[in-house]
C-alpha cells in the first residue's frame, strides 16, 4: 500500500500549516494537484476522498509553526503519518524528507501520483476551511479572499490593521521591510 504525503500553508504569513497522509481504498475520478482545481471541485473531492480512504491530517498553529520552526513541523507531521501507516510504503511531495528516515520524495508527486493528489486535497481543504472560520472572526483581514498568503491584499491589510491574531510572527516580510513584530 502507497500513502501519499501533502502539505498546505508552507509559505503562509498567517494561519497554520496543515499535513496530510492518504491510503486511496478505490480509485476517485478526478483526483488532481489541489491547485490546479476549483475550490468546489476540492470540496467535491475531499468529501469523495474521506469516505474512499484512510487518512491522517496533522496541523500546527500560526504560534506552534512560529516556536518549532517550519521545518520541525513539517518533520513532526511527516513522522506522526508514517507511524500511522507504518505498514505502508510513504511517498511524500518535494525532494526534502525533513529528516525522516524510510520515507520516498518526489517533485510534483501531488500532479503524478492518486494518492499524494488526494493528501494535496485533504491538506488544503482543512487549511481554507481554517481560514474561512478566521475571516469570520477577524472580517477586515479578508482571508477568505487570500487564505493567509502573502498577496499584495493581505499585506496592505496588515499595514492597514497590524497583525492578525493568527500572524506567524516569525515570518519576515519583505513588503513591510521587517519582521511583524
Amino acid at each position: 500500500m502507497l500513502c501519499g504525503i501533502d502539505e498546505a500553508g508552507r509559505g503562509c504569513i498567517a494561519g497554520p500549516l496543515v499535513v496530510a497522509g492518504c491510503v486511496l481504498e478505490s480509485e476517485i475520478a478526478g483526483v488532481a494537484d489541489s491547485k490546479a482545481l476549483s475550490a468546489k471541485k476540492r470540496e467535491i473531492l475531499f468529501e469523495q476522498i474521506s469516505k474512499n480512504s484512510r487518512f491522517k491530517i496533522v496541523q500546527f498553529e500560526h504560534d506552534e509553526v512560529d516556536d518549532k520552526g517550519l521545518s520541525a513541523c513539517l518533520g513532526e507531521a511527516i513522522k506522526t503519518i508514517k507511524e500511522y501507516f507504518s505498514e505502508c510504503e510513504i511517498l511524500m511531495d518535494g525532494n526534502c524528507t525533513f529528516g525522516v528516515k524510510g520515507i520516498t520524495t518526489m517533485v510534483k508527486a501531488d500532479a503524478k501520483v492518486a494518492e499524494v493528489s488526494a493528501a494535496s486535497i485533504l491538506a488544503k481543504v482543512t487549511r481554507d476551511r481554517y481560514m474561512l472560520t478566521m475571516d469570520k472572526l477577524y472580517p477586515q483581514y479578508q482571508f477568505a479572499k487570500h487564505k493567509g498568503y502573502g498577496s499584495a491584499l493581505h499585506i496592505e491589510m496588515i499595514r492597514r490593521f497590524g497583525q492578525s491574531p493568527c500572524q506567524r510572527k516569525s515570518f519576515k516580510i519583505r513588503a513591510l521591510e521587517a519582521t511583524l513584530f
